[in-house]
């Protein structure tokens, strides 16, 4: 096995990651339809050329089996790992039909390949990327059309009215101001005619032009203050509407035409993908008094159908059995169900689950073994939604500006902390026992980081289209945003919990915990919570428990309707409580809010 040095390869996955990021990290609102167009025509680009270089590779490597050929089988067998790619090639040198079980050395992985296979000239290739470059881009959430183009035009344009008008009022006031002092002027003359001094003195402190000019400017003032607010209350409308598209529910179920072609809005790829292919052997290196001459062929490297598109001249109709693979799961990857593999059509754009048999999984060794008829790219699927609903949730401060969000479900347990504008995985329990894994202690940006425990396969976030596959707990998105939006700013200081009552009451309320919770304070063994009903416009604290037996909306005694949570909390909670939420980081916030966003916590549990 080797580590080669495959400089060649950093830039182009580097490249397409951080133009996936652009599209999925900038606001729905300041996305532009022609520059979605040009990124993802960019990474299309990139994916090819990065394939390219990979076949280019894999052909110079072929040249040389002859000279990489092992003692022991004759046959050439090469393993090049990488950080995000694992190649692995053999070469049929020797055409022994007797051997026909390949294993890659320090591996499990490997193929049991068919009798005129091991006696044709071959390569088999496993390229295994640990990301995903097959699946079609997805289309990118943007604003919807309406709203975007009322808050870019007609926007700027109540903007202008409102300038104009303001401007035109102030001007009429400035003009009767001018009048009146005019008068005032005037009469001060007459007076100053007929009482000399004692007129001049009783009048004296008027002064009609400086008292004219400070009205002016201060009223210049006004219209800049006025614009300002606008702007401000404008720019809060077009987020608050980004944020109800983030939980919007697609009205219809995706449609598809093909029979076993794989829904990508309920299974999702995990692992990357296997590029596994049969491929002509080229002409070999060969000495010549000290040099080493090849031939070129000018159509480079050559993929080996199999089976034939003609098979006229075998008999039997087993000539072309399936190719057995055995694969090793990646280690980063949890599957919570036994993995299904699918395999991609080239044709149809699509994965699909048919031409795949004798699926094997071993879970303890990680390794899966099925048979394939023809070799292709190949990913392992898992249900997307194996984690939804959850069982329950709590968002707990931990520190200034740093809480602790613990989402539990059917598997696991998953402990995500969020600090300023970065996440972290704290810890997974999988069947009430830690597990480890390579994401634990690396803080991340929100949009990054959900990326990240999806392609892990916690998918604890969510789609559109997530509502078809899942029983969910519908509720309001504008009564879901305004609570997630106002839990995000009390989280510094109180803690909100998971509610049973939350499934009984109607879709335009949310009932759930709160308490007050400050980090330095020590743990309690049975919290007094409070419970809180929201419904956007109004909140108020219930008579009822968690342990009640009954639901009721009824108030608590002592206890008043308030319009917000904000306001709600501050009936009972300290000033030490109340001064953290003051001081609140901005960014913190909002990154609280986001995974709040994400999660669906009051919808999906």
């Amino acid at each position: 096995m080797a580590r080669a040095s495959w400089s060649w390869v950093f830039p182009f996955p580097q490249l397409i990651e951080k133009l996936k990021l652009i599209l999925l990290e900038t606001p729905s609102y300041d996305l532009q339809e022609k520059n979605i167009i040009q990124y993802q025509g960019s990474i299309l680009e990139l994916q090819e050329l990065l394939h390219l270089k990979f076949n280019i590779a894999t052909e110079i490597l072929l040249r040389q089996a002859s000279t990489l050929a092992d003692l022991d089988s004759g046959n050439m067998e090469k393993v090049i790992r990488d950080e995000n790619v694992t190649l692995y090639v053999w070469a049929n040198l020797k055409k022994n039909p007797r051997y026909r079980s390949i294993r890659f050395s320090e591996t499990q992985i490997g193929f049991e390949i068919p009798r005129i296979l091991a006696t044709s000239d071959i390569a088999l290739r496993l390229l295994h990327t640990h990301y995903d470059h097959v699946t079609p881009l997805g289309p990118v959430p943007t604003a919807p059309q309406e709203h975007t183009s009322t808050v870019t035009y007609f926007g700027k344009d109540e903007v202008k009215s409102v300038e104009a008008a303001v401007s035109k009022d102030l001007q009429e006031e400035y003009n009767e101001q001018e009048n009146e002092s005019n008068a005032v002027h005037e009469e001060e003359t007459k007076v100053d005619e007929q009482g000399g001094i004692e007129g001049q003195t009783s009048l004296g402190p008027v002064n009609v032009s400086p008292t004219g000019h400070q009205r002016q400017s201060s009223v210049q003032e006004e219209p800049e203050a006025t614009k300002y607010e606008l702007e401000m209350k404008l720019l809060s409308e077009t987020v608050s509407a980004a944020q109800l598209l983030l939980l919007e529910n697609a009205p219809e179920k995706p449609y598809f035409s093909e029979e076993n072609e794989v829904d990508l809005c309920q299974f999702t790829a995990l692992g990357g993908v296997h590029h596994l292919d049969i491929l002509e052997l080229p002409p070999q290196c060969k000495p010549r008094k000290g040099w080493m001459i090849v031939e070129i062929l000018k159509e480079g490297l050559q993929k080996y159908t199999y089976p034939p598109e003609t098979a006229e001249d075998f008999e039997t109709e087993n000539a072309f059995p399936p190719i057995e693979v055995m694969l090793e799961v990646h280690e980063n990857v949890i599957f919570f169900e036994n993995p299904v593999v699918a395999r991609w059509d080239a044709e149809g754009k699509h994965w699909k689950t048919d031409g795949i048999s004798n699926v094997s999984y071993k879970s303890e060794d990680r390794l899966i073994t099925f048979s394939l008829e023809t070799l292709g790219p190949v990913t392992l699927i898992q249900d997307a939604h194996v984690n939804m609903p959850y069982q329950s949730w709590e968002l707990r401060p931990l520190d200034v500006n740093k809480v602790l969000l613990t989402v539990t479900t059917v598997f696991t347990e998953i402990q995500i902390q969020i600090k300023e504008n970065l996440c972290m995985l704290a810890s997974i329990k999988l069947n009430d026992k830690k597990h480890s894994s390579i994401l634990e202690e690396k803080w991340m940006t929100p949009v990054s980081f959900i990326i990240a425990l999806k392609e892990a396969g916690l998918n604890i976030f969510p789609t559109g289209h997530s509502h078809f596959y899942v029983v969910i707990n519908y509720k309001l998105p504008l009564v879901e945003v305004k609570a997630y939006r106002q839990m995000a700013l009390l989280s510094s200081a109180f803690a909100f919990g998971w509610s049973k009552w939350n499934t009984v009451c109607d879709s335009k309320k949310v009932v759930f915990q709160v308490r007050e919770h400050l980090p330095k304070e020590e743990p309690i063994q049975n919290p007094n919570w409070t419970l809180l009903m929201f419904s956007g416009d109004r909140a108020q604290s219930l008579k009822i428990n968690e342990y009640s037996d009954a639901f009721s909306e009824a108030l608590k005694e002592e206890t008043e309707f308030h319009s917000t949570l904000y306001h709600m909390v501050k009936d009972f909670a300290s000033k030490e409580a109340m001064k953290k939420v003051r001081c609140s980081n901005c960014q913190f916030v909002d990154s609280v809010c986001h995974m709040l966003l994400s999660t669906r916590l009051l919808s999906y549990s």
